[in-house]
């Protein structure tokens, strides 16, 4: 019997190989967010012996460490961009949104992995694009916050970046990793964000050219080496 020209063709199962593949393209990139968001200096074979394959089978999704790099940190910015966007379209009260925002990037370590990054690699246009998107939805949601009066006037946008990475860089032995302390330690910085303020903070506060500067100095460095 004919089958019907209308009936759409059923996709072929996996095979045995291409199913291991995107297994390994799996564990290869959630190693190398572990490896690389500790010591962004770290060697590929690391990220190859945590993730459990062999460094062949590596090479062959990223042929470079630069590559991997570059997928590292699309794939964090992505994310961390999408949060964003979760929290401006939230029907919440401006501060119960940046506060599950925050919780999400953390859990996450979308942020924390792309400023870690910053300057190991070279950008691709489209990379920078992505930055930027996120750096405008960042920018908007934390303007939103300082506007509703819950977040203290002597904070920047900067300093709650380098306080997530910070966060973000807490791990321990265990089944968790240390997730469960660093959500204690955000809910403990919020805290002390909130407005008002227990008291003055000393020294001025961080500001996005600091950020930026990461990404210069590392590749000037790099690039001398």
């Amino acid at each position: 019997m004919s089958t019907p020209a209308s009936e759409p063709a059923k996709r072929p199962p996996m095979s045995g190989r291409r199913a291991e593949a995107a297994r390994n393209d799996g564990r290869i990139l959630d190693a190398a967010r572990t490896v690389f968001l500790a010591d962004p200096e770290a060697p590929v074979s690391k990220v190859a012996a945590t993730a459990g394959v062999g460094i062949s089978a590596l090479y062959r999704r990223y042929p470079s460490k630069e590559h991997l790099l570059r997928a590292l940190a699309e794939d964090g910015l992505t994310r961390y961009a999408a949060s964003l966007e979760s929290a401006l379209a939230s029907d919440a009260d401006p501060w119960t949104a940046y506060v599950a925002c925050l919780h999400e990037v953390l859990d996450g370590r979308s942020q924390a992995l792309a400023q870690r990054l910053a300057g190991t690699f070279t950008p691709t246009q489209a990379l920078t694009a992505t930055a930027v998107r996120a750096g405008r939805l960042a920018e908007t949601l934390f303007r939103r916050v300082r506007k509703a009066g819950e977040l203290r006037d002597d904070v920047s946008e900067a300093d709650i970046v380098l306080l997530l990475e910070t966060v973000s860089l807490v791990e321990l032995p265990g089944a968790d990793g240390g997730a469960a302390l660093r959500r204690r330690y955000l809910t403990l910085l919020l805290q002390a964000l909130r407005a008002p303020a227990a008291g003055p903070l000393p020294g001025p506060p961080a500001r996005e050219s600091d950020l930026a500067a990461r990404w210069r100095v590392r590749l000037k460095s790099s690039s001398t080496e």
